[in-house]
């Protein structure tokens, strides 16, 4: 960064004026993925005994990404947090013919991953370095995440992130990604315009494309280089990439 550039509250290079920052949370900063699947091998290794690695990491999969749709219900309003999570643990847990009984066994099942899934919580390694950046140029920012704001504050402080003040969740205004409100809602608590903050996430529809359609600059952190032929917009591999984007500084 040149001289002329520390402090001063503007990032002019790579993918436009930028003043501000807005991520999202899980799968972005906080590596969500890895505490929920070490968790739930905690948590079910009794119930599954036998299971090798290549069935552990399909039950991981099919609780973190193949059982979405519960979690949409849960932000629709038609289940509760711990009962989404308790429906995609019976779906991962019925695909290896293993039934949780109603009742104690399933309440202990959600409360036990829920006190391990915490234990697990970590943020990426190339965070850091990017709010570093971010302060040394006095670029503000903060979160914008699809889950309740009290829950998403005790995961970034104990990822670490305590330093991410601005904090927006569903119930902040009301609605999720992608609905505009929630990603104006970080803008204004920035204090700059929508045109001059980027948003960065790993959902491509609710993050990328969500942000833009509101008038932010939505950037895809697409961390494992999954294919989209039909996405057009700024996309980068990992927070150290945005960082040099943005910088232009050598890698470090």
């Amino acid at each position: 960064m040149n001289t002329s550039e520390a402090g001063s509250g503007v990032l002019p290079r790579g993918l436009g004026v930028v003043r501000g920052v807005l991520f999202d949370i899980d799968d972005t900063l906080v590596d969500l993925e890895f505490a929920m699947t070490a968790a739930l091998r905690d948590v079910s290794e009794h119930l599954l005994p036998d299971l090798d690695q290549a069935g552990w990491e399909k039950f991981g999969r099919i609780f973190t990404r193949e059982t979405t749709h519960f979690y949409d219900r849960y932000l629709a309003g038609e289940l509760t947090f711990n009962e989404q999570r308790l429906l995609r643990g019976r779906a991962a847990l019925g695909h290896f013919g293993v039934e949780l009984e109603e009742g104690e066994q399933s309440h202990h099942w959600v409360s036990s991953y829920a006190s391990r899934q915490h234990g697990y919580i970590r943020a990426f390694d190339d965070v850091s370095p990017l709010l570093d950046a971010l302060d040394a140029a006095g670029i503000p920012y903060g979160a914008v995440s699809n889950n309740v704001q009290d829950y998403q504050r005790v995961k970034l402080d104990a990822a670490g992130l305590a330093r991410i003040g601005v904090l927006v969740g569903t119930d902040t205004v009301g609605v999720p990604k992608p609905d505009p409100a929630i990603y104006l809602e970080g803008v204004r608590r920035l204090g700059i315009g929508a045109g001059e903050t980027l948003y960065v996430g790993d959902n491509r529809l609710l993050d990328a494309e969500g942000s833009t359609a509101a008038g932010l600059l939505g950037v895809w952190l697409n961390r494992s280089g999954a294919p989209a032929p039909d996405y057009a917009g700024p996309e980068v591999g990992s927070l150290r990439e945005l960082r040099e984007r943005l910088r232009m500084l050598p890698p470090g």
